[in-house]
């Protein structure tokens, strides 16, 4: 039976993957309090031969990791470094999940994998440290680099309009910022149909297909759930500044993942409506 090691399995995407096993796969989730990955030794008591890592772990505090760097350079590319060079030493496969923000957000077309990086955040740089760190230790890993995640519950942006639905009668959300939306659950399925296949490492893309900006995003949330989405007032990144500064485009061409014979993730509304009647039940 083939077994995948989860990392970062207390997360919003290791929660789901751990939901989405498919048959014949014994699946194991570990937390970061229970396996750390900046700790190399502990990693290479974990990694066995033959099992595939699929890596979650992450310190995604974008606006924090600008004053606390080196917790960041840790998590996201100490700790993928140490999984990289466990896989290789036993024979194990590595799937490491990447971020958008390896990029510098100024395209104006989907980002191919081969497309010249240029992080401009602390965060983008540690997570492009890491697939740095991970293909040097590990060639045939796989990296799968994604965007805008969510699964509508807990803090992240879907679960915050449907919160702010509820406490406001509007809600000012920037519309110079575009990206591609992406399901949790849907990209859990990816993964683990990259992670169940015969498939050759490298740079991949994964997000719902199509494209939009947070205020589109969220006038989708408030139709989803029955409000009048006229009650989302656009606005500029300029108006609502952060620590850390937003890509303005961010999307990401899936052309590598259709190339391998991978499943192409749905369009970004049909899986938020999918996410919104989740949450809903």
């Amino acid at each position: 039976m083939m077994k995948i090691l989860v990392t970062g399995a207390g997360g919003q995407l290791g929660t789901q993957l751990m939901r989405r096993a498919p048959d014949g796969v014994n699946i194991v989730g570990v937390s970061s309090s229970e396996l750390d990955i900046t700790d190399a030794a502990a990693v290479r008591d974990a990694v066995e031969p033959g099992t595939v890592v699929l890596n979650c772990a992450a310190y995604t505090a974008v606006d924090a990791a600008e004053t606390d760097e080196a917790a960041a350079v840790a998590v996201n590319a100490t700790g993928p470094r140490n999984l990289a060079e466990a896989t290789a030493r036993v024979g194990a496969r590595l799937v490491h999940v990447s971020t958008d923000y390896v990029f510098p957000g100024d395209a104006t077309e989907p980002y191919d994998v081969d497309a010249p990086t240029g992080p401009r955040t602390v965060y983008g740089r540690t997570k492009l440290a890491g697939e740095q760190a991970v293909l040097a230790a590990d060639p045939s890993a796989s990296i799968v680099r994604t965007a805008w995640v969510y699964t509508g519950t807990g803090s992240d942006f879907v679960a915050t309009m449907r919160r702010l639905e509820r406490e406001r009668d509007t809600v000012d959300v920037v519309d110079d910022q575009i990206g591609s939306p992406t399901y949790a659950a849907d990209l859990a399925d990816g993964l683990l149909e990259l992670a169940t296949g015969n498939r050759a490492g490298g740079v991949l893309h994964a997000t719902n297909s199509g494209q939009a900006s947070w205020f589109e995003l969220a006038r989708a949330v408030f139709a989803g759930v029955g409000a009048d989405p006229e009650r989302v007032r656009p606005c500029t990144s300029a108006q609502f500044r952060r620590p850390a500064p937003r890509p303005a485009y961010s999307v990401l061409s899936p052309a590598a993942w259709h190339s391998a014979g991978l499943t192409p993730l749905r369009y970004w509304g049909d899986a938020l409506a999918a996410a919104l009647a989740e949450v809903a039940d």
